[in-house]
C-alpha cells in the first residue's frame, strides 16, 4: 500500500545526486522524482523514489556509510527498479534508532567490498 507522498527535500536531492555522481551516473540518467514516500514513519530517513508496486527492486546502485551524532553506524543504499529508475534511498541504522542528523555528502564514507 502506498503511503502519502510529499515533496522531496533539498538535502535528499543533494545526497542522491552525490551518490549517483560517485558511481559515474547523473540525475539525467536516473531522474529524481519530485514526490517521495516516507518509510517507517521517516524514523531512519528512508524514502521511496519510485513505485515498488509497478517496478520491483532490481539492485543497489551504491552503498555508503555514515556515523550519526550518537556514534551509531548508518548504512545508506541507493537502489533501482527493473526499469532502471531510482527506487529507494534506504537508511539502516545498526540499532534501529531514530536518525538524529541527516547526513551531508561530506559526512559519508565508502567501504570497498
Amino acid at each position: 500500500m502506498m503511503n502519502e507522498r510529499r515533496k522531496i527535500k533539498e538535502e535528499e536531492i543533494n545526497l542522491i545526486v552525490f551518490l549517483l555522481n560517485k558511481v559515474g551516473l547523473t540525475a539525467v540518467e536516473y531522474p529524481i522524482n519530485e514526490l517521495v514516500e516516507e518509510y517507517e514513519g521517516y524514523v531512519m530517513g528512508s524514502i521511496g523514489l519510485g513505485n515498488p508496486e509497478v517496478c520491483p527492486y532490481a539492485g543497489d546502485l551504491i552503498q555508503a556509510k555514515y556515523i550519526d551524532t550518537d556514534g551509531k553506524e548508518v548504512a545508506i543504499t541507493l537502489t533501482m527498479d527493473e526499469n532502471g529508475q531510482l527506487l529507494d534511498l534506504d537508511f539502516w541504522k545498526v540499532d534501529f534508532s531514530k536518525l538524529l542528523v541527516y547526513p551531508k555528502p561530506e559526512d559519508l564514507f565508502f567501504v570497498e567490498e
